[in-house]
């Protein structure tokens, strides 16, 4: 007898299910001796294990950064999956996909021999594939082995083999798997699990790539159109085959009409329905370069993530929802403000700004952002590399004079001691060549030969701070520099300038060891972010956090995730933190940041400083506020930086630099922060502490004025100071003491002053041409003020509260002159036509309050 050629593929392939059948059989039961019993060892080593895997472990999801209100930034995934419940996926959907796939799913165990029988029968009849003969049990089966176990182009061509060895485990596992699972639970992983074409892995990217819309939203032609796509998502992709997917589509809903899942109406409307798919696709862009110009906070969060001891493939794979501090307010205005002053394309110039919430428990960063574009084009400007928060090489300036500022008052001076300011060129001994001898150290303008450390921090003197360190020590000021939140000056290898090489220690280990005096000068490579959590310190009671870019983690079933993070720690005592914000309060008035302040509207109390490097290649700035604390950092961002100008339009390279921290860096602050606080009232400025006004015990001075000079003399020698006098014509008696310098605070070993009456003060000289009169002489006993005990001046600003005048509000704008190893030169504010203040007494420089009381001290 003579069977149809028609008939001999098909029984050839039932014979062949009838030995796999008996296979899969003996396999369950036990191994077999000979050639099948190898192979069903072989499929069989691993089922116990790879099914328990299958009901423990998730398939990859898609992990979501969203700023501090939820909504997303940015989506990190290997695999672009969004796990939904069966509850989230619309009936349609799972009709669609048991119509086509498993028609009989709900009646097998696993492994469906009639349907498999079917479908040969079907599908040869046919010439072409119009049922599956894998349950969908099996196929979530292979897409787990394909999707979640395979880590490698290998693994993945294993998973997919056409071998008996791998039908046979593939088999068995469904069978261990129905017996742990639902058929709904399945059913929905599967519905997860599978692959859809063009980057979607699962029903919820699939219904939103194709339809952008959720998965139980879905028609009855848009699940059709998905389910039918299983079969091979290049043959029936929607955008590059309409027609053939829109056949296909077709074919699942007929299938669903025979299977009574819909009624012949229903059916024929799907029918005629178009394809919908959207134009373009509503594809996720994955990682970072998604989030346009939360790209650079973006990076910052994974960044940190590793740190804390995630793993690329855990924030990748692991489905978390990271909810972080960004403020989308916060981030427009500094990018706002960043582009403002210095144009995304402009080149060689990049201006970057990062913005902290001081906190006693936690310093949450707002925002972070550049002027440049966060991309990959580096022909458009673009870059991914982590402006805001990875070190500048080119450094930051006088802002480091912060910290020696805050060593001196740890070491017993206040913010009232009124400091040394040796003239421009002046040697110190610490500050020398690689030979030992001093380099002169210049000012950008002239001061008096004293001023109060806060009018020194506002108008930034470099031969003071130098003369300063003399006293702190350079180690010391590095030691606080890293408390105060410059950590990694501690962690970041130093590199070698001969050889251009790192080294195995720190920068902070070499700048200490060499005891480098430009580091007040603000020469070592400085983290935008660090700068702006040092204010945040100051602003949180002297107490560091880490600036941490997360508020929360969850799962992806919504449980929390415990992050690892570094605790906070008291960096200095409270009332030094409160006491130096006031210290660095006058920046914005009488200080190099006044002119920006003003152009900005600025009417807050507010501390800051400016900072400019050598040659002008940067410049920085620091201000903070109760509220938040920010820093930026202009400059050229080049392979070979030059100096940069800056006046009129955005900086530019140039030969000979004119840029100052007070100019765009002061400006980009001013224009982001203002915007953030108007409409709300001043907060004001903590209060200040005595000990750190006038200084500690140690570094206290008797006051002699009014004493006689031989008694005064005495006193002051007891005390353990020199001393030295001079005579001033003055009213008071003869030997009366009406000056001293210093008076209230001194270094140790400073050398006090006093200034001695003569008893009289010599007539004018007479106007030309006429003869000199008598001058009829003062009454002894009237003293009138010297320069000694001049009184505080006071001035008043519309819509504020009087406070004093500064000492020295008008400099004039200089060049300075370089210092070793790159040094910095300190910027001035140009104040062409200010006139000089008569220099104050001994008021008090305390903290003054805009818009309200002033505090007593207040200065």
């Amino acid at each position: 007898m003579r069977f149809p050629r028609r008939l001999l593929r098909p029984l050839g392939v039932l014979a062949g299910l009838c030995v796999l059948l008996g296979v899969v059989t003996a396999g369950m039961a036990f191994p077999l001796v000979g050639g099948l019993g190898v192979l069903s060892n072989e499929a069989g080593d691993s089922v116990t294990s790879s099914s328990a895997d299958l009901v423990g472990t998730r398939p990859p999801l898609t992990t979501t950064l969203t700023d501090s209100d939820g909504r997303p930034i940015a989506y990190l995934f290997d695999q672009n999956r969004t796990e939904v419940t069966n509850d989230q996926i619309s009936t349609a959907m799972k009709g669609a996909m048991l119509a086509i796939e498993d028609r009989r799913f709900y009646e097998h165990d696993g492994v469906d021999w009639q349907g498999t029988l079917r479908a040969v029968v079907a599908n040869s009849a046919s010439g072409d594939v119009v049922q599956g003969a894998s349950t969908i049990t099996q196929q979530y089966v292979k897409n787990y082995m394909l999707y979640v176990d395979a880590t490698s182009e290998a693994e993945r061509l294993k998973a997919t083999e056409q071998t008996p060895a791998r039908k046979l485990k593939e088999a068995r596992i469904a069978l261990q798997l129905e017996r742990q699972l639902s058929k709904d639970e399945i059913l929905n992983r599967y519905l997860n699990i599978v692959f859809l074409g063009n980057g979607s892995y699962g029903v919820a990217a699939g219904a939103r790539t194709y339809f952008n819309t959720t998965p139980d939203k879905l028609t009855v032609p848009q699940a059709a159109m998905l389910a039918g796509m299983v079969r091979s998502t290049t043959q029936f992709d929607p955008v590059q085959n309409p027609q053939t997917a829109l056949q296909r589509r077709n074919v699942v809903i007929d299938q669903m009409r025979q299977q009574q899942m819909i009624d012949d109406a229903q059916a024929k409307q799907a029918m005629a329905a178009p394809l919908g798919v959207a134009n373009p696709l509503v594809r996720v862009p994955n990682g970072c370069i998604g989030a346009g110009d939360m790209g650079f906070f973006c990076k910052y969060v994974t960044q940190y993530l590793t740190e804390a001891g995630f793993t690329e493939e855990q924030i990748q794979r692991g489905g978390y929802t990271i909810r972080t501090t960004l403020d989308r307010r916060a981030m427009t205005e500094v990018k706002r403000s960043l582009d403002k002053e210095v144009p995304p394309d402009t080149p060689n110039v990049a201006n970057v700004m990062s913005l902290v919430q001081p906190g006693q428990d936690k310093h949450r960063v707002l925002a972070m952002g550049s002027s440049r574009t966060f991309g990959l084009n580096a022909d458009a400007e673009e870059t991914s590399y982590g402006l805001p928060y990875q070190p500048v090489n080119l450094g930051a300036g006088s802002t480091y004079k912060i910290f020696t500022a805050a060593t001196a008052l740890e070491k017993g001076l206040g913010i009232n001691y009124s400091m040394q300011v040796p003239p421009s060129g002046y040697a110190s001994p610490i500050y020398v060549d690689g030979s030992g001898r001093p380099v002169p150290v210049a000012n950008a303008g002239n001061y008096p030969g004293r001023m109060s450390l806060t009018d020194a921090l506002a108008q930034s003197p470099n031969t003071a701070f130098i003369k300063l360190e003399e006293f702190t020590g350079v180690p010391d000021v590095v030691d606080m520099a890293v408390r105060l939140g410059m950590k990694s000056l501690a962690t970041t290898p130093f590199v070698d300038p001969g050889t251009g090489k790192r080294t195995d220690r720190s920068i902070a280990e070499v700048i200490k060891d060499q005891r480098l005096a430009s580091f007040t000068l603000g020469v070592t490579p400085t983290s935008v972010l660090e700068l702006a959590n040092v204010g945040a310190t100051l602003f949180s009671q002297g107490r560091w956090c880490p600036p941490t870019p997360i508020d929360s983690i969850t799962d992806a079933e919504g449980k929390p995730v415990p992050i690892t993070e570094e605790p906070c720690q008291q960096a200095v005592e409270p009332a030094l933190a409160n006491t130096l914000v006031t210290g660095l309060s006058k920046d914005d008035i009488a200080g190099t940041s006044a002119a920006a302040a003003k152009a900005a509207g600025w009417n807050r109390p507010m501390a800051g400083k400016t900072g400019t490097t050598q040659q002008h290649k940067s410049a920085a700035f620091m201000g903070g506020i109760p509220e938040m604390a920010g820093a930026v950092i202009t400059f050229d961002n080049s392979n070979r930086p030059r100096p940069l100008c800056d006046g009129g339009g955005a900086p530019f390279a140039c030969g000979n630099g004119n840029i100052f921290g007070g100019k765009t860096p002061a400006r980009t602050w001013y224009g982001a922060v203002t915007p953030l606080v108007a409409n709300t009232p001043p907060t004001p400025l903590p209060p200040t502490d005595p000990r750190y006004l006038d200084g500690g015990a140690e570094s206290r001075i008797p006051d002699v004025v009014g004493r006689s000079a031989g008694a005064a003399r005495g006193e002051l020698e007891g005390a353990g100071w020199q001393v030295t006098t001079r005579t001033v014509d003055n009213n008071a008696p003869e030997g009366t003491v009406v000056g001293q310098e210093p008076r209230g605070a001194a270094l140790p070993g400073e050398q006090v002053t006093l200034q001695v009456s003569s008893g009289s003060v010599p007539a004018p000289p007479p106007p030309p041409g006429r003869t000199a009169a008598r001058r009829r002489p003062v009454p002894t006993g009237t003293s009138r003020p010297t320069a000694g005990d001049a009184p505080s001046g006071r001035v008043t600003r519309p819509g504020g509260t009087a406070r004093h005048a500064p000492s020295e509000r008008g400099i004039t704008a200089g060049r300075g002159l370089a210092c070793r190893h790159g040094r910095a030169v300190e910027e001035q504010a140009s104040r062409a036509g200010a006139r000089r203040r008569r220099a104050l007494g001994r008021g008090a420089a305390g903290r003054r309050a805009r818009g309200g009381p002033a505090r007593p001290g207040a200065g």
